[in-house]
């Protein structure tokens, strides 16, 4: 019996039975229709609720791209912050190698990223993770590395970087 009178029993929703959740429907006359549906619409909009909260994670955003580098110096891949709206800093993302360089070697270091008109942002400074690569001394040609950057909103991304070491290449900022 609920608080209206009404017994009720248990039956599942699509799409709510793998959380577990159902809605009752009302077995006897002694409730009104519109009590034992708002009962139903309780539960029903639980359901809802409870399946918009469930984490949905989102494909990760794969990107691709090539930087030059000269051999055996330290050359910037990735520069990783988190500017909220406010222009204040966010958390940073947490930075993984998922697939090292053949070759060379990746580093993260601390820094304090400075910025002039970005996004709504006139001028700001947050603090940010600088990626660098270095190959060995005297290697020539491509190295692919793979960074998985995950930013706190949920948000993953996929970086698939190729490094171009070439002797008459500039080094490149990003």
């Amino acid at each position: 019996m609920n608080q209206f009178g009404a017994k009720l029993s248990f039956y599942g929703l699509r799409g709510c039975n793998k959380l577990g959740i159902g809605m009752f429907s009302r077995e006897s006359g002694a409730v009104s229709t519109l009590a034992a549906t708002l009962s139903a619409l309780v539960v029903v909009g639980w359901c809802a609720v409870a399946a918009a909260q469930a984490p949905v994670q989102a494909p990760a955003q794969v990107v691709e791209r090539t930087v030059k580098a000269l051999p055996n110096k330290d050359t910037q891949i990735g520069v990783y912050i988190n500017v909220l709206p406010d222009c204040s800093s966010g958390p940073l993302p947490t930075i993984r190698l998922a697939s090292p360089p053949a070759a060379g070697k990746v580093i993260v270091k601390n820094a304090n990223a400075k910025a002039t008109n970005y996004k709504a942002c006139l001028a700001l400074e947050v603090p940010a993770y600088v990626a660098f690569y270095k190959s060995p001394p005297g290697f020539l040609g491509q190295d692919v590395l793979t960074i998985e950057v995950k930013y706190a909103g949920g948000r993953t991304e996929i970086q698939k970087i190729t490094v171009d070491v070439n002797t008459s290449a500039p080094q490149q900022k990003i």
